[in-house]
């Protein structure tokens, strides 16, 4: 293939010796717009995403588009096509957040904390993702499939998490981080491994902002009427 596609798709870089792709630079740089996007709660962060997954799917499934890394990350391509698809979700949710004008500072959606109930959900999503991800990551013959499943699943309920608002997503990001990072650094993934760093960094800040966006936009309690709603 010629052209800037058949560019893009075999151009590579040296970094410390190794050979790196120029999409897996380019698709990390996608995604971290997308993160940009995310914490100012603006919907271009999806489709600016998509783009970024797109590319890296290409990345991790080195057998069939030729990376230089000898692992294949069967659930760290596997979570690119379901990031593709959670985030027509999202997109479709904070467009129609937007337009409903739900999120009084103008942005495309107002932060809160999951309830109980939903963190349980989390909770058991990730349980169960991880468990069912594992076995079929390990025939597969994914490279590290335990951390594998847990990034895929993480990622997936921190995509879903945000789609919904949930302040609670940048926490399960920094978990999803804490567990790639050494994964991709002993497969030689290094500027994925590089990006999940500065995303650690990222999140923290992000959790800051949503969460004081949070409680400035908390509804105040209303005034009781009579004594004994304010007793009740």
């Amino acid at each position: 293939m010629t052209g800037p596609l058949g560019w893009l798709l075999t151009a590579e870089v040296h970094l410390a010796g190794s050979p790196v792709l120029v999409r897996e630079i380019v698709g990390n740089v996608f995604g971290l717009a997308s993160a940009l996007f995310g914490l100012r709660r603006i919907v271009w962060a999806w489709p600016v995403g998509m783009v970024g997954n797109a590319l890296l799917f290409t990345v991790f499934l080195g057998g069939a588009f030729a990376t230089p890394q000898a692992h294949d990350l069967y659930g760290q391509a596997g979570r690119q096509v379901f990031f593709f698809a959670v985030s027509l979700y999202g997109w479709w949710r904070w467009s129609r957040t937007r337009r409903l004008g739900t999120a009084t500072d103008g942005a495309a959606v107002a932060p809160r904390w999951a309830t109980g109930r939903e963190r349980l959900g989390l909770l058991a999503a990730a349980v169960v993702g991880t468990a069912l991800a594992y076995p079929v990551l390990g025939a597969l013959g994914s490279w590290g499939p335990l951390p594998d499943a847990w990034i895929l699943t993480g990622s997936l309920l921190a995509t879903y998490g945000m789609a919904r608002g949930w302040v609670d997503f940048w926490l399960i990001w920094i978990a999803v981080d804490a567990v790639g990072v050494p994964l991709l650094l002993r497969g030689g993934f290094y500027p994925s491994a590089a990006m999940y760093l500065v995303y650690g960094a990222f999140c923290v800040w992000g959790l800051a902002s949503w969460w004081r966006t949070s409680r400035a936009t908390r509804p105040a309690a209303p005034i009781p009427s009579t004594y004994s709603e304010a007793v009740a």
